[in-house]
């Protein structure tokens, strides 16, 4: 366990969503949603150490983008020496539902994905509204196009916060502490992934409803 991680959810305990990174299995899961084979840009909220970070740095294109956010000034420090010397990657420490912002001011117009571990159960309504409102206009309007997040409970799908994406499609992992729900929120209704696999610790669940 990092103990910088350690230390910031003691002293911050509704700011980071788990008192231990993220297993292998469930960092292998999240990235296995998408496609690296081309130039991606990607934003992550919430990095933390960055355990999902590096994975998706190790595997991304070698012109892709992957923008950080994270409101820990800590964590944010960090992460930029954990990442300096890639320059595909950028820290901001500031709300990721700026997220159009700091696209257009990196001269980018879209996402191609998103991923979340940020803790949505705790969030204010408003708040949660205007993240996931303004995650959804930065998505690319294209098939693949998606919203992943890893959270404790599937919140957001069972009650419905995301009804403005096309489709989703969700799977537990058990192998993490604690377990995890993936959920994967396409911005078009054919969206779908390849590279998803349910693994033999993993259940899928399709479709819109509830679960």
């Amino acid at each position: 366990m990092s103990a910088l991680f350690l230390k910031r959810f003691i002293r911050n305990p509704f700011k980071v969503a788990s008192i231990v990174p993220s297993s292998r299995t469930l960092i292998r899961r999240v990235s296995g949603k998408m496609d690296f084979t081309a130039p991606r840009v990607i934003a992550e909220y919430g990095p933390g150490e960055g355990c999902h970070t590096r994975e998706i740095a190790r595997r991304m294109h070698r012109e892709s983008r992957l923008l950080l956010f994270e409101l820990d000034p800590q964590l944010c420090t960090h992460l930029s020496a954990q990442f300096a010397g890639d320059p595909r990657v950028s820290v901001h420490n500031t709300d990721c539902a700026r997220l159009p912002d700091v696209l257009a001011e990196a001269m980018l117009t879209h996402c191609d994905y998103i991923v979340s571990g940020i803790p949505f159960s705790i969030l204010e309504k408003e708040k949660k509204r205007e993240i996931l409102s303004n995650t959804h206009a930065a998505l690319k309007p294209a098939p693949d196009s998606a919203f992943i997040i890893y959270q404790v409970t599937n919140e957001l799908r069972a009650r419905g916060h995301c009804n403005h994406f096309a489709h989703a499609e969700s799977e537990y992992c058990l192998v993490n502490l604690p377990p995890m729900f993936v959920t994967t929120f396409y911005k078009q209704a054919n969206g779908r992934t390849a590279h998803a696999g349910n693994g033999k610790n993993g259940r899928r669940m399709n479709g819109n409803g509830a679960h």
